[in-house]
């Protein structure tokens, strides 16, 4: 483990695996990393899917992990009974802003609408000024190829102030993610 002082990464993330075994795989791979590294994590609470991935392998290498859960979702995601802690919001809003005002960076794995929306969000807050926090998108298996092909025509198109590259960074792997957020 690095000799840093703990911080909190916000990682956003499906409640369902999804259909390639290598998006269970990275995000396993991303929360043992993180906590080796030093990281706490805080996400949707859920247990299942890559969610429960990530909260799983963090929490077995020493990672505290607070899962924030709207009360709408606690049986439908059936919210992870094993974390750390575990906050109950009041709806969808208010659990994307506790998770992302939580971390001091944020993490997007693969998943459906509602990780598209906590991205977009937090990519709108950071053109706004509102946060400065680095944004990371772990692109398993070419996940988000195709958003990102989007963002670049954008920016092309100038309905961006700024590169995508700007506010967003973009790996592979979680090794090559967890090495960035560590260089800071």
């Amino acid at each position: 483990m690095s000799e840093k002082i703990k911080e909190t990464v916000a990682v956003f993330c499906g409640s369902k695996a999804g259909n390639d075994p290598s998006f269970i795989e990275d995000a396993a791979v991303l929360g043992r990393l993180l906590a080796l590294n030093g990281y706490d994590i805080v996400y949707g609470g859920s247990e299942k899917g890559i969610m429960g991935a990530v909260a799983n392998n963090a929490m077995a290498n020493g990672a505290f992990v607070t899962g924030v859960i709207p009360e709408v979702l606690l049986a439908w995601e059936q919210q992870h009974t094993g974390l750390s802690e575990l906050i109950v919001s009041t709806d969808m809003h208010d659990r994307k802003k506790t998770i992302f005002q939580m971390g001091f960076a944020g993490i997007v794995l693969p998943g459906g609408f509602g990780t598209l929306d906590e991205l977009f969000e937090m990519l709108t807050w950071n053109q706004l000024s509102i946060h400065n926090k680095k944004i990371f998108i772990l692109n398993t298996n070419g996940f988000y190829d195709h958003l990102i092909a989007h963002f670049e025509m954008m920016s092309r198109k100038g309905f961006l102030y700024d590169a995508p590259s700007d506010r967003i960074s973009v790996h592979t792997n979680p090794e090559s993610l967890v090495e960035e957020l560590v260089r800071g």
